[in-house]
């Protein structure tokens, strides 16, 4: 399985159905980046969306793989040639896997040495556990977070995204107990809610929203506005901070600023495409 022969192959078939890679990577819901990614063979189509490619380009995924057009009038030939292929990506997978996996490990086992450093250090200068529980246990909120992106890849950003919506409040609740002070859940349990919300939505812009990388980011950069009052005013009735002072007005600014700009870079890109 050659990467820049399926490239150039992928290249070919776009050609020949009269589409720009800005035209097929809207119909695929992705970006035109990725499709170049494709045709230079730094990247193969990911499995999810081989068919609906193969569907446009009129090819089989045989075909695809094989990185050019395949006598199926020869069924012993293009059944063997299908096998191979077949063969060549689950190696592939298994291999992006064991890759991931070795990765995981090696954060696993870098949060563990952390830990142990943290429990060593306590017992050597204080003669048990005290100040290293704090570390600890935020060491293994961290990991519990990371390891689905760790493993998995861009398809584990739910997976930690779940994860952060559903530890976050027992890690708040065992940190407040830690430390003694009852503010730390309750203050963090309800900036925890505003910023999970936060996340989540911006997680669902940007899936929506695959192919307009920039039009995402201003749509999020205009949401946080609202977001930042609502976590001023929870904020100011928890702990009696003002609700708007001179750097949240700032802020605002900067955040409008931001959205204006990237919106404007979206549509001149858009436009550049349509030429």
């Amino acid at each position: 399985m050659n990467q820049t022969e399926i490239g150039m192959f992928i290249a070919k078939c776009r050609k020949e159905k009269e589409l720009t890679q800005t035209q097929l990577a809207e119909r695929l819901n992705i970006t035109d980046r990725a499709v170049s990614k494709w045709e230079t063979g730094k990247s193969l189509p990911d499995s999810s969306i081989m068919l609906e490619l193969c569907g446009i380009l009129g090819i089989t995924v045989n075909e695809l793989l094989s990185g050019e057009k395949v006598d199926m009038e020869n069924a012993e030939s293009y059944q063997k040639k299908a096998d191979e292929n077949l063969i060549e990506l689950k190696k592939r997978n298994e291999n992006n896997l064991t890759k991931n996996m070795v990765a995981a490990i090696i954060l696993s086992a870098s949060f563990l040495i952390g830990m142990a450093v943290c429990a060593i250090c306590d017992i050597a200068v204080s003669g048990s556990l005290t100040w290293s529980l704090i570390p600890i246990s935020s060491i293994i909120f961290a990991w519990v977070i990371s390891f689905p992106v760790t493993v998995l890849g861009k398809k584990g950003i739910v997976g930690s995204l779940v994860s952060l919506s559903i530890f976050i409040f027992l890690y708040l609740y065992i940190l407040s107990k830690l430390v003694n002070a009852r503010a730390v859940f309750s203050v963090g349990s309800a900036m925890s809610v505003i910023s999970i919300v936060y996340l989540w939505m911006i997680f669902a812009v940007f899936h929506r929203l695959r192919t307009r990388k920039l039009r995402a980011l201003g749509i999020i950069f205009l949401l946080s506005v609202p977001f930042l009052l609502a976590a001023n005013t929870i904020l100011s009735r928890m702990i009696g901070e003002p609700v708007v002072d001179i750097w949240d007005i700032l802020s605002v600014f900067i955040l409008l600023i931001a959205a204006f700009t990237v919106f404007v870079c979206d549509y001149a890109k858009r436009m550049e495409a349509g030429r």
